[in-house]
């Protein structure tokens, strides 16, 4: 384990290498979406990504769905929920499911926030989605469960969010369009087979009427929107090699004090 000497000059060369990287023109286009990253409960700079959005297009409902959240501390709409949104989560794992009932018990009981375990495939996804009062015209969809990501979006053409964060596989160049074989019994085996290559998502996006409109920095999450919301608010083309982000794990880090929604220690 490193000492915190240590660990604070890793801290300080991890950010002037995110500095660096913004820094370079491509992330000043108009429309760009990178460079408004910033982390709150998100894994990365995805709740500054969402907020930018939403502002850009405008919000209708003020919900959200996530699926795989975790133990609820480190998600996409974690930070929403803090912000007065309402909405559902489901994840596949009880001990992350129990921590998130012990944790926000008020929230989930004054129906703010519905909560579901439940391992999720292309099949099941849509009867658990409306188990927990998912309605189509939700505002936001964040998808992360890893190996069968791909085929999960696909069966929930029915659900129009104005925004889906959908995690990808940035392993795969952007110019490759690859997408895990489906089964369904099958979780992520830790290994780079998993979920689908940024391509792969561009083109399902575009069959179910969203454009790829940028990426996380760390290479790990896609962000969409509804055709018919872009307009002019963001950077064109809407395509994979236009906005590929490579895989930057190591950029992943919680920074500044631990998360909590209230003084739970």
């Amino acid at each position: 384990m490193a000492d915190p000497l240590t660990a604070q000059l890793l801290q300080l060369q991890l950010q002037a290498y995110e500095d660096q990287l913004l820094a370079s023109p491509r992330y000043a286009a108009p429309g760009n979406l990178t460079r408004f990253g910033h982390q709150v409960f998100s894994q990365h700079g995805e709740d500054g990504i969402v907020a930018e959005v939403f502002r850009r297009i405008g919000t209708t409902t003020k919900t959200f769905v996530e699926c795989g959240v975790g133990d609820g501390l480190e998600n996409n709409t974690a930070f929403l929920l803090t912000q007065g949104w309402t909405g559902a989560w489901v994840d596949g794992s009880e001990k992350h499911v129990a921590a998130i009932r012990k944790r926000l018990d008020p929230v989930i009981a004054s129906g703010q926030l519905s909560l579901a375990r439940a391992l999720v495939t292309a099949e099941n996804v849509s009867d658990v989605f409306r188990a927990v009062g998912v309605q189509p015209a939700v505002d936001l969809l964040s998808l992360d469960v890893d190996r069968n990501t791909w085929w999960i979006w696909r069966a929930l053409a029915w659900l129009r969010p104005r925004v889906a964060v959908i995690e990808y596989n940035a392993m795969w160049p952007p110019d490759v369009e690859w997408k895990v074989d489906y089964q369904a019994d099958r979780g992520w085996n830790g290994t780079a087979h998993f979920g689908a290559s940024l391509l792969a998502y561009e083109r399902l996006g575009a069959e179910l009427g969203y454009a790829l409109v940028g990426c996380s920095l760390n290479g790990v999450n896609a962000f969409f929107v509804r055709r018919d919301l872009c307009g002019d608010h963001f950077d064109a083309p809407f395509t994979a090699a236009h906005h590929y982000e490579p895989a930057r794990y190591f950029l992943n880090r919680r920074i500044g004090h631990p998360r909590a929604f209230g003084d739970e220690v």
